[in-house]
């Protein structure tokens, strides 16, 4: 998945710098509220049922416009209408 969100959005204001610009695994797994462990098992598709919250909540840390967040809900669901609205 992109990582758009820029670190000061994330509230991250490090004080070393870094070679790519964005939040790291662990501040997307933080602001979506899951571990990084299990943020990272989602990311490489290790995750055999991944509900509706915890995509909607990854979608929200990672600023995924409504059109980007629409496949992978539609994968997980049989709801006509989106859960992240």
């Amino acid at each position: 998945m992109p990582r758009r969100t820029a670190d000061s959005q994330g509230g991250y204001v490090g004080g070393t710098r870094r070679r790519v610009a964005g939040l790291r695994r662990e501040e997307v797994a933080l602001l979506a509220g899951v571990s990084p462990d299990y943020y990272v098992r989602l990311e490489q598709g290790r995750t055999a049922h991944v509900s509706d919250q915890v995509l909607c909540a990854v979608a929200r840390a990672l600023s995924l416009s409504d059109v980007e967040t629409e496949p992978p809900l539609r994968e997980s669901t049989s709801s006509s209408s989106p859960p992240w609205g």
